[in-house]
């Protein structure tokens, strides 16, 4: 898949990415074998850009994602893994990791931004998933630890990247404010930006996608189905936003949307994975996926055409803000 330069780097994620969360039994278990087969679609797609952390299943999903990648050749991929949260032993478990995945508990997490927290989580990533290097390593979730993230982790970041043990750094979260001091005051090369740049909010025009043009820095754009409620052709009763059920005015703001993505022969899921590509700061979507069947569907999405007129048409509706950039027409729909 053709792909943008992570700027300042030699890094090229791809256009679309995949994100492992649903790989470490986020909500629900999931086999070892679907696992391997969402890995193994995604590579046959052509994604080449893997995202991974600790904090997702309490490690299971590096191991997993580390696992289906052994036999890939190493220079074809980029993986990207998070710092913040260390892994130590549990000393009191419950039975199950009470923080959103269907794992045992016999792990928890310990937030640590310092220099040497960076440095152990990076060396548990790499134990865990078995492979030689990270290419992308983010400062995850800092929003409480600011002073600790900017201060200690993000120079330890670029200790690392600068000596080509890494070759990206950057933070990622869903604060935009947070993400633009990240740009402006650290040494991050490129953020991931969670559900603030969608058909249904586009606020990160606001303030981190201006920064990330002015800087000649990058965004990795993540969460573009705002958790589910964007992720169907026709939104059903009981969608979520950002992890809550959807409001009577969101899902009808989502209903409208795929009003005008049916009129002009697309739908609603594709013009979401497209929308965010359209900024010149943002090099790729990352997708979760969590079966072979949901990557070769998304994937497909991702390579259906999202006719201009779509995008003139939410503009002229109210449903897409003005100032948003849109992707450029595919000359083979054209």
């Amino acid at each position: 898949m053709d792909s943008r330069t992570i700027a300042g780097t030699g890094v090229r994620p791809g256009a679309l990415g995949l994100g492992t969360a649903p790989l470490g039994n986020l909500y629900r278990e999931l086999s070892d074998e679907d696992a391997d087969g969402a890995v193994t679609a995604a590579w046959d797609a052509g994604v080449r850009y893997f995202d991974t952390a600790p904090h997702y299943g309490l490690g299971l999903a590096e191991r997993r994602l580390g696992r289906a990648l052994r036999e890939r050749p190493r220079d074809e991929l980029v993986v990207s893994s998070k710092v913040g949260r260390l892994l130590v032993p549990n000393e009191e478990p419950q039975g199950r990791d009470p923080d959103l995945f269907d794992v045992p508990d016999d792990l928890r997490r310990v937030r640590d931004y310092s220099r040497d927290g960076v440095l152990r989580s990076l060396e548990a990533t790499l134990q865990r998933t078995g492979l030689d290097r990270i290419d992308i390593l983010y400062v995850h979730d800092a929003d409480e630890h600011w002073a600790q993230a900017a201060d200690e982790a993000l120079p330890a970041l670029a200790e690392l990247r600068d000596a080509g043990v890494v070759g990206a750094i950057g933070a990622g979260m869903s604060s935009t404010v947070m993400l633009t001091r990240f740009l402006r005051e650290t040494a991050a090369d490129v953020v991931m930006l969670a559900g603030r740049y969608t058909l249904l909010d586009q606020s990160a025009l606001d303030d981190l996608l201006p920064a990330a043009s002015e800087l000649g820095k990058s965004v990795v754009a993540v969460g573009v189905f705002n958790s589910g409620l964007l992720a169907s052709d026709r939104p059903p009763a009981g969608a979520t936003y950002d992890y809550a059920p959807a409001d009577a005015e969101l899902l009808e703001r989502a209903h409208r949307i795929a009003d005008v993505c049916e009129a002009h022969g697309t739908s609603l899921p594709a013009a979401a994975i497209a929308f965010p590509s359209g900024h010149p700061a943002v090099v790729n979507v990352t997708l979760g996926m969590r079966t072979a069947e949901e990557v070769r569907t998304n994937v497909a999405r991702s390579r259906q055409p999202v006719p201009a007129a779509v995008w003139d048409d939410l503009r002229e509706q109210g449903l897409l803000r003005a100032d948003a950039p849109v992707p450029a027409p595919d000359p083979a729909s054209s």
